[in-house]
């Protein structure tokens, strides 16, 4: 996705937080410490001017880490039925994604995936292959405040039933072309489509970003 005229400060801002925690992390002058602290500042302040939220907020959620920064990891899981069709959760919000989120910090990516098909859908499942690897402010609709590494993983579903959860309200399974309106900040209808075409060729050659 190529990024727009009004999303650069957001890139700008981000670079600005990078390079200023990896010199926070490394320098040994106390001078210069104070100077990539400026700088972070700084970044918080793009951020908050252009998003609007208070620059405390914006703080707590842009600048908290410690040590060289690196991208988070959101890991999706697509399974499919004996029919052909995929499986979707529908969001509290009314939108429809497929099972993931966050990788947390003691999981494996395919542990991750398992872990929240069955939070989220009730079902247990086992990882097959990868789908694709993709940047999130590359492919998906909203730009994020951190550079974000998407996983689609193929998943063969194991059994189950969807349970009340705080995260999803149900679960359905989609044809291709009758899919229901998409949370596209987690998964775009091209990011569906190569979930079907990974699903239905045994040598899938996983698009990475």
């Amino acid at each position: 996705m190529d990024e727009t005229h009004e999303e650069r400060w957001l890139t700008w801002a981000k670079e600005l937080q990078f390079l200023a925690q990896a010199g926070l992390t490394y320098t040994k002058d106390p001078f210069d410490a104070e100077r990539f602290q400026r700088i972070r500042d700084i970044a918080a302040e793009m951020v908050a001017a252009g998003s609007g939220l208070p620059l405390e907020a914006v703080k707590g959620l842009f600048c908290n880490e410690v040590g060289f920064q690196t991208p988070k990891i959101d890991t999706r899981a697509a399974l499919f039925d004996e029919a052909g069709r995929i499986l979707l959760v529908h969001e509290n919000d009314g939108r429809w994604s497929l099972p993931g989120g966050w990788c947390d910090a003691l999981q494996s990516v395919a542990r991750n995936a398992v872990k929240e098909v069955r939070e989220e859908a009730g079902l247990d499942c086992e990882v097959e292959r990868l789908v694709a690897l993709h940047d999130w402010n590359r492919r998906n609709a909203r730009a994020s405040a951190w550079n974000v590494l998407k996983v689609i993983l193929l998943c063969r579903p194991l059994g189950g039933a969807f349970r009340a959860n705080i995260e999803t309200t149900g679960i359905g399974w989609f044809t291709a072309d009758a899919l229901p309106p998409l949370a596209v900040e987690k998964n775009t209808p091209e990011q569906i489509a190569l979930c079907f075409a990974a699903h239905a060729d045994p040598n899938w050659r996983p698009p990475i970003d």
